[in-house]
């Protein structure tokens, strides 16, 4: 049959069922025909004219309602495909009712049918807002999951406010997978401590991670193994972080940690300083066993190593807060003695007296940076998360000078 005249279309369209899906069918039938069409008693007439594309937009906003699942899932198919084409204002009247049954359709109670529309509009830069706000927030992970892995709509605002949320892992996971996570979001889903969605972060090359957060991942990385992997492949870690992943990570993870060539000088130097501090470790440990002789085990007690590297010009913050992870107390006590000009008796009481503040203030006298104060206070002073004392402006001590100075006085320093 060529053309479809109207009187033919019209006899069609009160016939059987196979010809009233043909007419339905046909781009060529006359708008108030397929008009007439949207509420045929056949499911299969109606997906017909769902998917027609000069059926009427007034249909098919009756379509989008439709009991029929394959009616509703063909409309998505059909309207979701326009979206690149809508004006940005959606200022007309066929935009505002293609805006409209989209809304509907990403409400819909069947998964299949917003999952349509999740596969048309999940990376689509004119996407409508509302529509994937509300794919974004859908309790079914098959369907928010690709829009919060994907979708450049979403603000950092919105992720935030998801993860506030405390979403199942899948979702979490998803928005720890999107391409160039902030430094915020980054934040967030690490203060979570959900191990999954932590691993997935830390899987993302691009994934933009503050040395802080970094820190505190690393501060709860032995009892989390998912991170262990992840972590040694980490590009750009900082000298500290790559030595105090040498420091709980099994054997073969170190040796890939130790074949990285993307990494800096200083970084490999670290985790080659780390390594070799591990070996001795190891060996008083199995001396203690009485696996090998206790004559073998290393003699250098901490605070003499302590004063070797100062004497040598070799006691950096690096150096502290490698051992500060590996957990080796005496030396980082030592240390801060040393160079902050203390005696090793007030350090030991400000340490001891867990004040965020005495804690700081001591730092600031060893001329540590905030971010190895943070560490100092959590790792060597013991003080919570939640009371340690922060930097101001990303980087700065939260106190004057003079503060300081009177923190230091209240502990007796002169």
């Amino acid at each position: 049959m060529g053309g479809l005249d109207y009187d033919t279309a019209k006899k069609l369209a009160t016939g059987d069922a196979a010809d009233r899906r043909f007419v339905a069918s046909r781009t060529e039938t006359q708008p108030e025909i397929l008009y007439l069409l949207a509420t045929d008693k056949s499911a299969e007439v109606r997906r017909e004219i769902a998917l027609n594309s000069s059926t009427p937009r007034q249909a098919d906003m009756m379509l989008s309602t439709d009991a029929d699942e394959g009616v509703r899932s063909g409309l998505a198919t059909k309207i979701a495909a326009l979206v690149p084409t809508l004006s940005a204002d959606r200022v007309g009247q066929i935009e505002r009712m293609t805006l409209q049954i989209l809304e509907t359709l990403a409400r819909d109670r069947a998964v299949a049918v917003r999952g349509v529309m999740v596969a048309a509009l999940k990376d689509l830069p004119n996407a409508p807002p509302t529509v994937i706000q509300q794919l974004a927030r859908d309790l079914d992970a098959s369907i928010s999951g690709p829009v919060l892995r994907h979708s450049p709509i979403l603000t950092d605002d919105d992720l935030l406010e998801i993860i506030a949320g405390a979403p199942e892992d899948e979702r979490l996971c998803a928005i720890a997978e999107r391409a160039d996570v902030s430094v915020a979001v980054s934040d967030a889903i690490v203060q979570t401590e959900r191990e999954a969605a932590v691993a997935s972060l830390l899987g993302n090359a691009s994934a933009q991670i503050r040395e802080e957060t970094l820190d505190r991942i690393l501060d709860l990385a032995p009892k989390h193994e998912p991170w262990h992997a992840p972590l040694v492949r980490r590009p750009h870690l900082p000298p500290a972080a790559a030595a105090r992943i040498a420091g709980f990570v099994t054997d073969s993870l170190v040796k890939v940690l130790e074949s990285r060539s993307d990494l800096p000088v200083e970084t490999r130097q670290a985790i080659t300083q780390a390594v070799r501090q591990r070996l001795p470790a190891a060996k008083t440990a199995a001396a203690g066993n009485g696996l090998v002789d206790e004559e073998e085990a290393p003699k250098e007690r901490p605070a003499d190593r302590a004063r070797r590297l100062h004497k040598e010009k070799k006691l950096t913050e690096d150096t502290v807060t490698m051992a500060l992870g590996q957990g080796d107390r005496g030396f980082v006590m030592a240390s801060l003695a040393l160079l902050s000009g203390l005696p090793q008796p007030i350090v030991e009481k400000i340490i001891a007296g867990q004040s965020p503040r005495g804690v700081t203030a001591l730092c600031w006298k060893a001329k540590l940076t905030m971010r190895a104060a943070r560490q100092v206070q959590m790792r060597l002073a013991q003080i919570p998360p939640s009371n340690v004392l922060n930097a101001r402006e990303g980087t700065k001590y939260p106190m004057t000078d003079d503060e300081m100075k009177w923190q230091l006085e209240f502990f007796g320093v002169e």
